[in-house]
């Protein structure tokens, strides 16, 4: 398997949700800026969409978008626990919080992004951003992740946004059980070992 990914991107999720399985996979890294690959040719050529996470299965399959991507991860291994089985109510509360991250953080941070937004855009975006916050932060009160049975790629993608929040100039502190959260993910081993190849990639 190929991820294309790029640095402060979404696709550390399934980067991190790789290694948390153990398989074998390479990784190619993507300029979003050019739209360009390291040896100079074009992403877009490869994925129109023009941006990562892209993962190319061994038979040569693509798969697009995050939350897809690590649920097909997760169900390489069942036992793994990243994911609970297909058709179970678990699996459909999984899906609930991918869903969630996506459109209500996820989406949300994008305008930040974007250097010709104006300060009032910026400012709604972050006052909507704290509102989820605080129910985030409810929600980890009683537990250490965002399933009561443990890690999921739930938590690889949560970890991934909210690592969004401090380079955006959003400050956790308020959300006290939010630290707690992001160091606890932040200790894991397959996490260091991601954004360190991220970091040389």
């Amino acid at each position: 398997m190929k991820l294309y990914f790029s640095p402060g991107a979404c696709s550390l999720s399934p980067h991190i949700v790789l290694r948390e399985l153990g398989v074998p996979f390479d990784l190619v890294r993507v300029n979003l800026g050019t739209k360009q690959l390291s040896d100079g040719s074009d992403f877009c050529a490869i994925n129109p969409k023009g941006y990562v996470p892209l993962l190319i299965l061994d038979d040569g399959t693509k798969l697009t978008e995050g939350p897809a991507i690590v649920q097909y991860l997760a169900d390489l291994k069942p036992e793994s626990g990243l994911a609970p089985a297909n058709g179970t109510l678990p699996r459909y509360q999984l899906q609930s919080w991918l869903n969630f991250i996506s459109t209500e953080l996820h989406k949300q941070f994008s305008p930040l992004f974007n250097p010709t937004f104006p300060d009032t855009v910026k400012d709604f975006q972050k006052n909507r951003l704290a509102l989820r916050f605080d129910q985030l932060n409810d929600t980890l009160k009683t537990q250490e992740y965002l399933m009561p049975g443990g890690f999921t790629v739930a938590d690889a993608y949560l970890f991934t946004v909210l690592g969004w929040a401090h380079p955006m100039g959003i400050s956790l502190e308020r959300w006290p059980e939010l630290q707690a959260y992001m160091a606890r993910i932040q200790s894991r081993p397959t996490v260091q070992s991601a954004q360190q190849a991220e970091k040389n990639g």
